[in-house]
């Protein structure tokens, strides 16, 4: 049987698994989970797993751990099929999506070592959103290889939009870590006000939110240089955006629900992809929509 016809389904299972790692660990977070197997690599010091009866936290922490062995599986099978296919830009990106997940790994055992540290935590989220970004890249790449990168002023304004949205993730991290929803009633926050740190958000997601307006301007046909793909990678992600905005700010009036604030992560996940998205097409149109994402 042809390895082919499983490259595309396979790079879109590397793009959602690491996506569901990222809600898998929003509810360990949300649910105080967050040290229900108390140490690492192994849930208890003499056990890799839990014994006896199952408590809630520790069912919600061991379930999240056991999800790594399914994204190994898929990374092992990803590159192994793209491997197959003799494109050495498909390996390239099958092979840096593969090594986050030990590295991912490591850093989720820091998290536990460290009793929850509100600063790896950030960083524990972080790794799995620059990973998805890198999924996106490999599953763009999948119907061929990308365009050569171009420069110019809208390219210029794709990386700027980029920026904001690494610039708006990574402050939400920080406004968590002050926040209630530490992952465990025990842990400290990070001590920063949980209004300012909100503010500075806040801020942040305006002006990404109004870089990408301009950006989207910049690609429109009139006067606009800009392909098909790319308004259309952008006009998604000011979609996302806008959806993204109106469930931060519904937490924040309603003193953070936990479901809501699991809807939030699930899309600083999607934000990241789809950033990512925007700035592939941008930086290297092609001159039809690829099979994918783009569709």
């Amino acid at each position: 049987m042809s390895t082919q016809r499983w490259v595309l389904p396979l790079a879109w299972a590397t793009l959602v698994a690491n996506i569901a790692l990222v809600v898998t660990g929003g509810a360990v977070r949300l649910t105080g989970s967050g040290l229900g197997c108390p140490t690492w690599p192994r849930c208890t010091d003499r056990s890799f797993r839990p014994h006896g009866e199952l408590s809630l936290h520790q069912a919600i922490e061991f379930g999240n751990r056991t999800l790594t062995f399914v994204l190994t599986a898929i990374a092992i099978a990803t590159f192994v099929v793209m491997w197959r296919t003799g494109r050495r830009d498909l390996r390239v990106m099958s092979l840096i999506t593969g090594l986050g997940i030990p590295a991912q790994a490591i850093v989720g055992g820091i998290t536990v070592l460290t009793d929850l540290n509100p600063w790896v935590v950030s960083l524990h989220l972080l790794v799995s959103l620059a990973i998805i970004g890198v999924a996106v890249r490999l599953l763009l790449s999948v119907p061929a290889p990308l365009p050569a990168a171009q420069r110019g002023p809208t390219v210029a304004l794709a990386w700027a939009t980029f920026a904001a949205a690494w610039a708006v993730l990574y402050v939400g991290t920080v406004v968590t870590g002050s926040g209630p929803h530490a992952g465990d009633a025990d842990t400290e926050r990070n001590g920063l006000s949980p209004l300012q740190m909100s503010q500075l958000h806040a801020d942040l997601v305006f002006l990404f939110v109004g870089l990408t307006l301009g950006l989207l301007f910049a690609l429109m046909p009139a006067g606009g240089s800009g392909s098909p793909a790319a308004r259309t990678a952008v006009v998604v992600l000011l979609c996302v955006e806008l959806a993204q905005g109106t469930i931060g700010f519904v937490q924040y009036f309603t003193d953070l629900p936990e479901v809501l604030v699991g809807f939030h992560m699930l899309g600083a996940a999607v934000i990241s992809a789809c950033v990512t998205w925007v700035l592939l097409r941008v930086r290297r149109p092609v001159a039809a929509q690829p099979t994918g994402i783009a569709r």
